[in-house]
């Protein structure tokens, strides 16, 4: 016993910091985990009333239930950076102060420090504010495809400093979200996709309003492309109208993650359509042969 209270009075401040430590990876260990079954609740619960197997085959689903599991990741993520930044700092206040270092000193001392940073760093101020509020409207999500001005492409990452997006040719951009200024999201809801063809002036109608219409039926055919489509394509009629051409437009509402790929596909049916039907797309000769004739 005599041994016990030796070794006990001789190393008191080195177990109580210990203790502090491990308290405080304890704590953090039990908030991190609370954190992860809560996004894991939100996302298997979203799942499970979809009957989706995984988190990708929400596609098929509607959009908004797709959205709360991405914005339940990034919360998630950004839950996690604040606990471990909060316990660390905690930590560290416990430490000193079982050291005899005064707080209150050091307390004042780094309230001037603070003013005289937020001060010559208010943009940083300005990019954590930002990120927040990015997080909380639901602006965004990992896995987003947006226009953000300076960059444009997938979100791969939202931090409270900064945003991270890989655009199509594969480069990752890292944006502040204090310079955010407009975002254009095209994974919410829905995306349409406008086709507008340029048709001969002297073209029949008629004829080509069927041959698109025919057009995007074939699209429906298609297993991987009919779950992305979203009601039945819509030819507009005439957009424009020249001296030398007549431009029709045709538009089909698509879930974003698809508009690509349809798209293309799209396209492609319609080159058929058109040219099985005898239909020509106006072009400079043959605008000067009709304008001749």
């Amino acid at each position: 016993m005599q041994w016990l209270d030796q070794i006990s009075s001789e190393w008191a401040l080195v177990i109580r910091i210990g203790l502090i430590v491990v308290g405080l990876i304890l704590l953090r260990w039990i908030l991190l985990v609370m954190v992860r079954r809560i996004v894991t609740t939100v996302t298997s619960g979203v799942k499970k009333r979809e009957g989706a197997a995984d988190t990708k085959a929400l596609d098929a689903s509607p959009l908004a239930r797709a959205r709360i599991v991405q914005r339940a990741r990034t919360i998630g993520l950004v839950l996690s950076n604040l606990i471990t930044a909060g316990l660390t700092i905690s930590a560290l206040i416990a430490i000193l102060s079982e050291l005899g270092i005064a707080i209150g000193a050091l307390a004042a001392g780094a309230g001037i420090l603070g003013a005289a940073l937020g001060f010559g760093a208010q943009s940083l101020v300005r990019d954590f504010l930002a990120g927040l509020f990015i997080v909380v409207e639901d602006q965004f999500g990992v896995g987003d495809f947006v226009d953000l001005g300076a960059a444009t492409g997938v979100v791969e990452s939202i931090r409270l400093r900064v945003t991270q997006v890989r655009d199509a040719e594969g480069t990752v951009w890292y944006v502040r979200n204090g310079e955010i200024l407009r975002v254009g999201n095209q994974s919410q809801g829905w995306s349409r996709i406008i086709l507008d063809l340029p048709l001969a002036y002297n073209a029949n109608l008629e004829k080509a309003k069927k041959a698109l219409e025919g057009a995007a039926a074939k699209l429906t055919e298609t297993p991987t492309i009919k779950t992305g489509l979203i009601g039945k394509a819509e030819v507009w009629g005439i957009q424009a109208l020249a001296g030398e051409e007549v431009v029709f437009r045709m538009v089909q509402q698509v879930r974003p993650s698809k508009k690509d790929v349809i798209t293309r596909a799209l396209r492609q049916e319609v080159k058929k359509a058109l040219d099985k039907a005898g239909i020509e797309l106006a072009t400079p000769e043959r605008n000067a042969r009709a304008a001749k004739k």
